[in-house]
């Protein structure tokens, strides 16, 4: 599969808790661009799964997507990316740049992301939080392509090797 993420766009990878996200974020995006809600939860906690910390992790996570999008670069936000509400929330503020919004979702097994969860060496997420998770990863796989992204990639089980390729955005304002 190959994916065409314009330079600069707001990435935004949806999936459950175990589907992969940062693994690919990791190695397929500078460290800088990546943008991640477990960063920002251990930053301010100490501890990536403190959801305690959630509210204030991702009022930092926005400042800094914000912040990349105003300077026209490349903002990826690692978190589940779930809800319809928070896609749109982050599709608009980037129409508000002219920076087009490309999602690359992880549409998996059930059993794909129980396993990977369970192997993390770093945290495990309660199994009924991965079930829910999946609940609302059958959703948002229904709801994505209406959204207005300017691309919408589905990753799948079996899809082993991705092809990532930048390119230059000719349209202000494209994916608005």
């Amino acid at each position: 599969m190959t994916i065409t993420v314009p330079e600069p766009a707001l990435v935004l990878l949806v999936g459950p808790a175990g589907a992969g996200k940062s693994t690919f974020a990791h190695a397929h995006f500078r460290r800088s661009e990546v943008v991640s809600s477990d960063a920002m939860r251990e930053m301010l906690s100490g501890d990536a799964a403190d959801q305690g910390a959630s509210a204030e992790a991702f009022r930092v996570l926005d400042i800094i997507v914000n912040g990349r999008l105003r300077r026209r670069l490349t903002p990826v936000v690692d978190a589940t990316n779930l809800r319809a509400a928070n896609r749109r929330r982050y599709r608009r503020l980037a129409a508000r740049y002219g920076i087009p919004t490309v999602v690359i979702a992880f549409d998996l097994q059930a059993e794909t992301y129980q396993r990977r969860n369970s192997g993390r060496v770093d945290r495990i997420v309660p199994e009924p939080v991965v079930a829910d998770h999946i609940d609302r990863m059958r959703a948002a796989v229904e709801e994505l392509r209406g959204e207005g992204h300017a691309a919408v990639y589905l990753l799948r089980d079996g899809d082993s090797h991705v092809d990532l390729t930048r390119q230059a955005s000719d349209a202000a304002g494209a994916g608005s």
